[in-house]
């Protein structure tokens, strides 16, 4: 099968599409012919070298945490898929033409969801749904601002702490504005706006997805309450516990009940995350250039594909 490896840490050139030995599943797992992968900032977080201390790696290696396609053969005890299944999963090595993962990190699809939309679901899902469930630990009638509320996981964060019965602050930038007021929010805030920052209330609890100098301007204005939480999909912003609050980084895992309900969302309209462009596996780099400059819109990798769209 081909698949694209990482033969190097740095620019986008490191990235190769190979012929590599195609997996087999073993007990538990499935084999799933890959209709999309999604490129996400871990991928060329991973390739920079940006996470050599937090999450080494052996070089070389396939990157994509999570894919959507059809189940192409299952392994042993496996009763929870059958093939032809239409599934979408967080898993390792996704850019790929085939991978094979345990039946633990996938879930169907429902029929109203597209394939490409599914591949975009898995990492960004359960790392927003978690992060307001386990990190945040979000109860109704808190006030919960999200930091980049219009990216992906941001989505996620505000539909899951929405879910919750909490009041949602969406943080984005000024120019994110009009895209920040389609969202199911109860107030919108500029971050990089000093002037919005000094207006804002403190809040309950922050689910974080930017940290850096936006965490720090929250910080320095104590925009939390004495004993708030910070839940951060990133490292612990600095002297935030020095200020007595509770700070709770974590990593999405897999959890096929959640991914479910995740795809039950999608397929109802309640979440949308929104496509961006859609590239062949032989225009990785090229893709992974697009997503890291940013905007709207999940970049995709798709294998039957054979230009960018």
């Amino acid at each position: 099968m081909k698949a694209v490896v990482l033969n190097g840490y740095g620019d986008v050139e490191h990235l190769e599409l190979k012929e590599v030995d195609e997996p087999s599943p073993g007990p538990r797992q499935i084999k799933v012919k890959v209709a999309a992968a999604s490129v996400n900032p871990v991928d060329w977080k991973i390739r920079r070298g940006d996470l050599r201390a937090m999450m080494p790696i052996h070089l070389p290696v396939i990157l994509g945490r999570d894919v959507s396609g059809e189940v192409i053969a299952i392994g042993a005890e496996v009763r929870e898929f059958k093939v032809g299944d239409r599934v979408m999963g967080l898993v390792e090595h996704g850019y790929a033409e085939v991978v094979v993962a345990s039946v633990e990190a996938f879930a169907l699809v429902p029929p109203e969801v597209p394939l490409p939309t599914a591949a975009a679901l898995p990492l960004v899902g359960l790392t927003g749904v978690q992060l307001v469930e386990e990190a945040v630990r979000a109860h109704a009638g808190e006030r919960i601002l999200v930091t980049g509320a219009v990216g992906s996981v941001g989505r996620v964060a505000v539909f899951a702490a929405k879910r919750r019965g909490a009041q949602i602050i969406a943080g984005v930038r000024s120019r994110q504005r009009p895209e920040a007021k389609k969202l199911d929010v109860d107030e919108i805030v500029a971050l990089d706006d000093p002037q919005e920052l000094e207006r804002l209330r403190p809040v309950d609890a922050i689910a974080d997805t930017v940290n850096g100098k936006v965490m720090a301007a929250l910080l320095d204005r104590d925009k939390v309450v004495p004993g708030g939480v910070i839940g951060t999909v990133l490292q612990p912003p600095l002297g935030a516990k020095e200020q007595g609050l509770r700070v709770h980084a974590m990593l999405a895992h897999p959890d096929s009940a959640a991914l479910a309900g995740i795809a039950a969302a999608a397929a109802s309209g309640e979440l949308v995350i929104p496509i961006g462009r859609q590239f062949p596996l032989s225009q990785a780099p090229a893709a992974q250039h697009v997503a890291e400059a940013g905007g709207v819109g999940k970049v995709l990798l798709v294998p039957s594909l054979r230009r960018a769209s």
